[in-house]
């Protein structure tokens, strides 16, 4: 054996080794959406004095980490996304109306001289406990001098519930006071305001005995007004956690239960076991033996991809799931370019030998590999940048699937395969020939751009039927673009959409968007509150029985508004980006064919979506930006084939050329092709309603992707080149493969 896969070899043992330890060793991080809880999302507001700055945020982000802790929740997470957003996630808090009014409030405290009663025109005044309006000074103290604070009682001394206040500058608290204690008794100026967000919770006045300007000594105080116990509790958790900066506004919550999340994860599982062992059947029968070195860099793969995601300490979500079992499919399309290019390479030359031909067909593999993997990559880049949420983990696993994909196939893979390609025969070895897509397609070689025309009209059809679809019916934006709240709910019996309706109504929302599927009740409305949505769950147990609240998301109107500009943004970008990368790596006329054909292939999936009244939520964005980078992956292979036949028959017509590659691409097509269908049938089989959606998208995005390929970015790249003064592409220089004995030595 040579030292090149000797080398090889002791690398991907390496690799397999680490990855191997770092997932033993290092448990997952789940998102809430798969352990159940609750996320919140507040912006940072500017305050009269203050500006909602990074800075400002960070300052908030610190004084919530100390609610959440004194709230008791177990790990809580809590981190700064952009400049004015704080994202507070609280496993195993389902309802969220504690968590949101503790942990959001602005809880701005201060404590002021009172001036006297106000005139109707003063600015600083404020009513007190019993509705009269009080002239305020200056604030002595703010909330970031109080030390701590603990809720008591003493029914006794008739003070009931109370919260105790300690402050670290005693010597304010003791001014503020002695200045208070210069005046008479029953005289305003002599109580002190303590404010809580602009509304005065308590203004005490200071106790007989307190001499002018000596105040009270200690730095102590107690409030009081007429608490009840939670009350004063949650006030002393404000008052400790100490005064936001700036105000918060809660622009998005996110609740779900524990149990929808273990079903998720059950049916990830579920779906990528039968989707591997599925495709690797599949590669088995098609590549034999060198289909054997692609199961075993599809294990890799797993691992490898695993591996990277818990060392980065990534949170698995939802739909990050779901892309990391969609792309074992995707890692499957590298070694089948690869045995491909090395079938060819051993018919043409099979005097030289498996080895040679293996070689070769991961060398000339190389190009569009790496052409289709970088597209790929733009795609999940988008996502992560402009994404929000769940759908920016999808990103992230995506990214990690590509590249671990990349170290499989081309490191593992290749590794694996040396270890026996020279002692096995051709037939074994799966190289032997061609296949007999290759085979059935040659024999009959169809003139598919005779009609290319025919199959531009049949995608301006497409086209035309998703645009009618969209003026006639809409399109059903989800929630995360709208802005309101969704709630579903999980009934111990099947209840029809009707009945649902007719409750939801009767309990004061007749416009909310009821429906019903099985055991699951979906309700959408605007902006209501968690009370109210307490209100609709009681209605729907009283009238069904047995309701369980599942999953409960908030969206406010702004960022509604943001999310679907992003998503428009996103998509745009996304066929620039491609345009601007093939065209660089290609010609214009192949970029501009490339991006036409992605956009068949948008209308397509969007069209079916609006006829079937699908949500076009976050989940459908992700599927939308997974299959551009799919379908881009599929029309730089064809185009990476057509650059080098071009330049090989520079005087054969071009429509000719571009008709003999995309033959000679079938194979590769129809295999890559089946391995993601595999995996995707699995998740419409096993998934629920969410990972169904995703996995239809992308069934019907992957057909259509792969049908463009041929049938609308072939006859396009063939119009548009009749105006394109570009000669064709230079001739590659094939270097003469380095031939080895059956001990791997070169001769």
């Amino acid at each position: 054996m040579s030292r090149a896969p000797i080398w090889r070899a002791v690398v991907a043992f390496v690799i397999i080794a680490a990855s191997a330890v770092l997932a033993y060793t290092i448990p997952p991080r789940l998102g809430l959406d798969l352990r159940g809880g609750t996320q919140l999302v507040f912006e940072a507001k500017d305050a009269p004095n203050v500006k909602a700055d990074k800075e400002a945020t960070e300052r908030a982000l610190n004084v919530l980490r100390r609610r959440a802790d004194a709230l008791g929740v177990v790990d809580p997470n809590l981190y700064v996304t952009g400049e004015r957003r704080i994202t507070v996630e609280l496993p195993g808090v389902l309802d969220p109306r504690k968590a949101a009014e503790v942990i959001g409030q602005t809880a701005q405290l201060t404590f002021h001289p009172v001036e006297g009663i106000a005139e109707e025109n003063d600015k600083d005044a404020l009513p007190d406990e019993s509705g009269q309006k009080l002239k305020l000074g200056k604030a002595a103290i703010t909330g970031e001098g109080v030390e701590d604070a603990a809720a008591g009682s003493d029914f006794q001394q008739g003070i009931g519930h109370f919260v105790t206040v300690d402050f670290r500058d005693a010597k304010a608290w003791q001014q503020l006071t002695g200045k208070a204690a210069c005046a008479d008794p029953g005289d305003p100026k002599r109580r002190v305001a303590i404010v809580l967000d602009n509304k005065i919770i308590s203004s005490p006045q200071v106790d007989p005995s307190i001499v002018c300007n000596a105040g009270i000594t200690g730095g102590s105080t107690q409030i009081t007004g007429n608490f009840t116990q939670e009350e004063a509790q949650n006030l002393a958790i404000l008052i400790k956690g100490g005064a936001l900066p700036v105000p918060l506004e809660l622009i998005e919550q996110r609740t779900l239960g524990p149990t929808l999340g273990a079903e998720a994860i059950e049916a990830s599982a579920k779906a990528a076991v039968a989707g591997v062992i599925m495709t690797t059947l599949f590669i088995l029968v098609i590549y034999r033996l060198v289909g054997l070195a692609a199961a075993v860099a599809l294990a890799a793969y797993g691992l490898i991809s695993y591996a990277a995601l818990v060392a980065l300490g990534a949170t698995l979500t939802l739909p990050g799931l779901a892309g990391f079992v969609l792309a074992i499919g995707m890692a499957v399309d590298a070694n089948v370019l690869v045995f491909e290019r090395a079938r060819e390479e051993y018919g043409q030359s099979p005097k030289r030998g498996l080895r040679a031909a293996l070689d070769r067909g991961f060398k000339n593999a190389w190009s569009a590999i790496a052409d289709s993997n970088i597209t790929t990559l733009l795609a999940a880049a988008l996502l992560f940048w402009l994404a929000s949420g769940p759908v920016k983990g999808f990103g992230v696993t995506l990214a990690i699937g590509v590249l671990a994909s990349l170290i499989s196939a081309m490191v593992v893979s290749r590794a694996v395969a040396g270890l026996f390609i020279n002692r096995i025969g051709p037939k074994v070895s799966g190289l032997g020939s061609v296949g007999r897509v290759r085979t059935w397609v040659t024999k009959r070689n169809p003139n598919l751009m005779g009609k290319g025309r025919l199959w531009l009209v049949i995608g301006a059809l497409i086209v035309v039927a998703a645009a009618a679809g969209i003026a006639t019916r809409g399109l059903n934006f989800g929630v995360e673009f709208t802005g309101g709240r969704v709630v579903e709910f999980a009934t111990s019996k099947s209840v029809d959409a009707d009945t649902a309706r007719r409750i939801v109504a009767d309990a004061g929302y007749p416009n909310a968007v009821v429906q019903s599927s099985g055991d699951t009740i979906s309700v959408r409305t605007g902006q209501i509150t968690a009370d109210e949505v307490v209100k609709i769950e009681q209605a729907l147990d009283q009238g069904i029985g047995d309701v369980t609240k599942e999953r409960d998301e908030l969206i406010g109107p702004s960022l509604g508004a943001e999310l679907s500009r992003n998503a428009l943004i996103a998509l745009l970008v996304a066929l620039a980006a491609q345009l601007l990368y093939l065209a660089f790596r290609f010609r214009w006329t192949f970029g501009t064919a490339a991006v036409i054909a992605l956009v068949v292939d948008v209308a397509a999936v969007v069209g079916a979506f609006v006829w079937l009244n699908k949500p076009i939520d976050g989940v459908f964005l992700a599927s939308m930006l997974t299959i551009i980078g799919y379908s881009v992956n599929d029309k730089v292979v064809v185009f990476d084939r057509v650059r080098e036949l071009w330049g090989m028959q520079r005087r054969t017509p071009f429509p000719q050329v571009v008709n003999t590659a995309i033959l000679q691409t079938v194979p590769r097509t129809v295999n890559t092709g089946l391995g993601a269908l595999f995996i995707l049938a699995a998740l419409a089989f096993f998934g629920g309603d969410s990972l169904q959606d995703f996995a239809i998208a992308l069934i019907i995005g992957i057909v259509a992707g792969t049908a463009s390929s041929s049938f609308i970015a072939g006859p396009t790249s063939i119009e548009l080149e009749r105006f394109s003064k570009q000669p064709p592409p230079e001739p590659q220089k094939r270097k003469a493969p380095k031939v080895r004995d059956s001990s791997g030595a070169v001769l």
